[in-house]
């Protein structure tokens, strides 16, 4: 078995057709792992074009006309796109970084590159529109195309159903886990790689869609001009890219790791990672995560413990903070990805909400509200509610709520609409326009948790919640400090 063997359960064929030998090059289509390293997509691109005696052309495109495209997640694509082209120029990798300066300028760019490629290999993502797009495009293409699953440690495809709680997706987990731990992606798969020089890519492509290697010098330049939604700007604070996604790896690791469990949960306290937008534009693996935390942790499986089922702490055998963080990332970031793999169809409909919270909303989509509020009014944040409105505007200026309070945010929306399908559209709507990590599995879940996704009844039952656990401001601020934080991000 090589070292550059992806194991058969992260892949996909999306279609049929051949792998077509003589053609010049192999084609990684990067549309979700956004980087250079620890990257099974890329890893397996190498393989194929080692086997055929191939050079690589990397395509990273980034379309114009997508739900919610802003200056915000352009500019954080951009940051990436400007890293992933000094990555490969270290090697023999040819890279073409494409940015629609017009809507749909784009369309047929993969196709005319296809159409020289030996094989295509792009990345498996189970929510936005990247499914439908490379299903799509893989019933179009005459050339074999391969969606290779980087998204988590565990595979997409080890679970058979989707989990209806952390508990039961845990249990899972501790069965099936320690299977994929010691197959994880090279570092660096590029390290040791041959190839024929560099792929050229054929006359008249690059004419009719010109490469965005000029457009990468002057980001805030370029995001300007493009014909996106300039209302939502770019996040001054946090850059995007494998370089900035690393920093703040070491970060943490160094700075917050050890208060973590303590203090992850006060929003006044820098004690989160911060690492989920970079999960989610495939800056930063969750593998290279893992990796440095059980290194720091001095870790081994052998430390790994018998039983625990589905509680929380006590598998790991690693530090109490570790093991909470490893919840996050393993268990509620995986458990997300497992319902967009699992229910394709509706995992962001109101629909795939459980039986029962269903039935108790629909109880109570009649009652009375105390306060209505319009979608604008609390998208400026404009409530009674003023910590409300602070968690409203970390979302709006820094792409980001903090973890405890994202949950308030939801259920307050919930009270402050006239159903809960609205509640639904507009949590939807803020999120996925503003934070950084919107449209990624986890975000859906965080927003469907406020609908009673992964939980169960609670009581008393109460007006509007029906048996939907229950949170208010007043609770909130009892529990942790809040006046700093509300100064901070008034409207």
């Amino acid at each position: 078995m090589s070292v550059l063997d992806v194991p058969q359960l992260r892949i996909r064929e999306v279609n049929a057709a051949p792998v077509h030998a003589s053609r010049p090059y192999v084609l990684y289509w990067m549309i979700a792992a956004r980087r250079a390293r620890a990257n099974f997509a890329l890893q397996r691109a190498v393989w194929w074009a080692l086997d055929l005696k191939r050079p690589i052309l990397v395509l990273e495109a980034l379309r114009a006309g997508y739900p919610w495209a802003s200056d915000r997640p352009h500019t954080f694509v951009l940051d990436g796109m400007a890293d992933n082209r000094a990555a490969f120029a270290r090697h023999d990798v040819t890279y073409f970084p494409y940015v629609e300066r017009r809507t749909d300028d784009g369309k047929g760019l993969l196709d005319e590159l296809a159409r020289h490629a030996a094989v295509v290999v792009t990345d498996e993502f189970p929510a936005f529109f990247l499914p439908h797009m490379v299903d799509a495009a893989g019933a179009r293409l005459d050339v074999r195309l391969e969606a290779i699953d980087s998204n988590g440690l565990l595979p997409l495809r080890s679970g058979d159903r989707a989990f209806a709680t952390a508990y039961s997706f845990r249990a899972f987990l501790r069965k099936q886990l320690p299977d994929h731990l010691d197959r994880f992606p090279l570092d660096d798969p590029l390290a040791d790689a041959r190839f024929p020089g560099p792929a050229v890519v054929p006359a008249g492509i690059a004419d009719r869609w010109t490469p965005a290697l000029d457009l990468l010098t002057n980001i805030p330049e370029t995001v300007a001009a493009l014909p996106i939604d300039h209302g939502v700007p770019a996040v001054e604070q946090i850059r995007g890219g494998a370089g900035a996604a690393h920093q703040a790896l070491l970060d943490f690791m160094t700075r917050r790791l050890d208060s973590y469990r303590l203090h992850r949960n006060e929003p006044e306290r820098d004690a989160t990672s911060g690492f989920s937008p970079y999960l989610h534009f495939g800056h930063l693996s969750a593998h290279e995560i893992f990796a440095a935390l059980m290194t720091r942790e001095r870790w081994t499986t052998r430390k790994i413990r018998e039983g625990a089922g589905g509680k929380r702490d006590g598998w790991w055998g690693a530090s109490a903070s570790a093991e909470a963080f490893l919840d996050e990332l393993i268990t509620w970031r995986e458990l997300g990805f497992n319902m967009c793999a699992q229910r394709p169809g509706d995992y962001d409909r109101y629909e795939s909400l459980p039986d029962w919270a269903q039935a108790t909303l629909a109880v109570h989509a009649g009652d009375p509200r105390p306060t209505l509020y319009t979608p604008e009014q609390l998208e400026a944040g404009e409530t009674h509610d003023a910590l409300w409105n602070a968690a409203q505007m970390q979302l709006v200026r820094e792409g980001r709520i903090h973890n405890y309070l994202r949950m308030l945010w939801g259920k307050k929306i919930l009270e402050w609409t006239p159903t809960p399908r609205v509640a639904l559209d507009v949590m939807v709507h803020l999120n996925n326009k503003y934070a950084l990590d919107g449209r990624d599995p986890n975000s859906y879940s965080g927003i469907f948790w406020v609908l009673g996704r992964y939980d169960r009844p609670w009581g008393p039952e109460r007006p509007i919640f029906g048996t939907i656990r229950y949170m208010s401001s007043q609770n909130t601020a009892r529990k942790v400090s809040v006046r700093e934080y509300i100064r901070r991000y008034a409207p």
